[in-house]
């Protein structure tokens, strides 16, 4: 009997074990098929592009979630890459993740109120706009997204730290006294 019992309990290890390894695999698998859900929102990028527009333009934006999206571009068009652009599919994949991690911190440190004020002068309804956002946040992994969430607040630190020294000045003033000729 308790021979059946330890048998029993194997069992279920061995189980749980391929249906993690299963879950594990799984998670792969679904953010490619995710990709795939992303082709309808290709047709709206350029609602969304104007959106982005929008709220970079306006002054109740923080400047440290304006820089995210600033350093998104500067990665994109960089000669430098995580994966060479040479790499077909993964070489561009690269630039696609960092842009929607940018966008993804952007958007999620716009005020609601402004937001939605934005959507409604773009004419986006805000039903499609949330299954868009949640279709991409589904491709991040959770634990990315999680400790790229810290970085705007980081961000700010380092900008007030920077402030607070006045190390900017002096900084400036070296970097121009190297650069011109003795």
């Amino acid at each position: 009997m308790a021979r059946d019992s330890d048998n029993g309990s194997a069992t279920s290890r061995a189980s749980k074990a391929v249906a993690k390894h299963r879950k594990r695999g799984g998670g792969s698998v679904r953010r490619v098929v995710g990709l795939l859900a992303l082709l309808p929102l290709a047709g709206r990028a350029p609602l969304y592009a104007r959106l982005l527009w929008a709220l970079v333009l306006d002054d109740r934006i923080p400047t440290s979630r304006k820089a995210l999206l600033a350093g998104a571009l500067g990665y994109v068009f960089l000669a430098r890459d995580v994966v060479p652009d040479a790499i077909p599919i993964l070489g561009g994949l690269d630039d696609i993740v960092v842009v929607a991690i940018a966008v993804d911190l952007f958007l999620d440190g716009v005020d609601e109120a402004l937001l939605t004020e934005k959507l409604v002068e773009l004419g986006i309804p805000r039903s499609a706009y949330d299954e868009d956002v949640a279709r991409v946040r589904q491709l991040l992994p959770g634990p990315v997204r999680r400790t790229i969430r810290r970085l705007p607040q980081l961000l700010d630190v380092a900008g007030d730290a920077i402030r607070q020294t006045g190390v900017a000045p002096r900084l400036r003033h070296w970097i121009q006294r190297e650069g011109s000729p003795a």
